[in-house]
């Protein structure tokens, strides 16, 4: 190259694979934003979302014990060219997570959980949206789940933060509105997320009942919970001092 001469801007995929542009040595002008890094960064960040919904799609071939060979092999690509945008596996990893997390599973609960609708409804639907997007993709669940140790734990953690917050914004508002005490809501947002999620968790794993008959014991035991908090206006010192009989129900149906 002429001692003069600028060099061009490279393709990034060049840069990816190793090739350097020539340096040359040209007089002291004031820095000037890279547009071959910014380039670089927008390929790198498209292309490793491409790479990670190539895995998602993996797994739901190959199942969830799917190993590095495999992904790249269903994908169409080199290990080394998976390499070259993760870390390591556990970078894959977590970055499937998080994404299965933001495109999937999280919207569906917001969209859920943001109806409009009386409490109820409210509740079997968010119930029914968590159950049926496990049964749609137990794969990849089973996979992200298999794989929630560790650094890659905070992935999970992080989902089941956004929507307990999400949930007991809701049921705050609610109670409020109805004059009742919020204060809770945090803590039975969190407990209704763990119970349903720990719940899905084992059906999915052995599939004793139908997802139907899953949705239907959940939601009866988070509609009691409902009422229960409802009776006593969400206060813990009503509740503390009110009897707590258990109520059998109409002998005449059986319970």
């Amino acid at each position: 190259m002429p001692k003069n001469s600028v060099p061009t801007a490279q393709d990034p995929d060049q840069t990816e694979a190793g090739t350097q542009p020539e340096q040359t040595e040209v007089a002291a002008k004031p820095e000037k934003p890279d547009g071959r890094k910014r380039r670089w960064r927008e390929h790198k960040i498209a292309r490793r979302e491409e790479l990670v919904d190539g895995t998602i799609a993996a797994i739901r071939v190959r199942g969830r014990d799917i190993g590095m060979d495999e992904i790249a092999s269903e994908i169409g690509v080199s290990k080394t060219v998976l390499y070259r945008y993760f870390n390591d596996k556990n970078d894959l990893t977590s970055a499937t997570m998080m994404r299965y997390v933001e495109t999937v599973l999280a919207p569906r609960m917001y969209a859920a959980i943001g109806s409009d609708m009386d409490e109820y409804e409210l509740a079997r639907m968010a119930i029914t949206a968590y159950v049926e997007t496990v049964a749609s993709d137990p794969e990849v669940y089973l996979y992200v789940m298999a794989n929630s140790a560790g650094g890659n734990r905070d992935v999970v953690a992080e989902s089941e933060r956004m929507i307990a917050e999400l949930l007991s914004a809701v049921l705050g508002e609610r109670l409020r509105l109805m004059e009742m005490d919020s204060g809770g809501s945090l803590p039975w947002a969190y407990g209704i997320v763990g119970a349903v999620q720990l719940a899905t968790h084992w059906w999915i794993s052995n599939k004793s009942m139908t997802a139907e008959n899953l949705i239907d014991y959940l939601t009866m035991m988070t509609w009691g919970g409902i009422t229960g908090i409802a009776e006593v206006a969400g206060s813990p010192a009503r509740f503390n001092a009110n009897p707590h009989p258990l109520h059998r129900g109409d002998t005449t149906d059986g319970l």
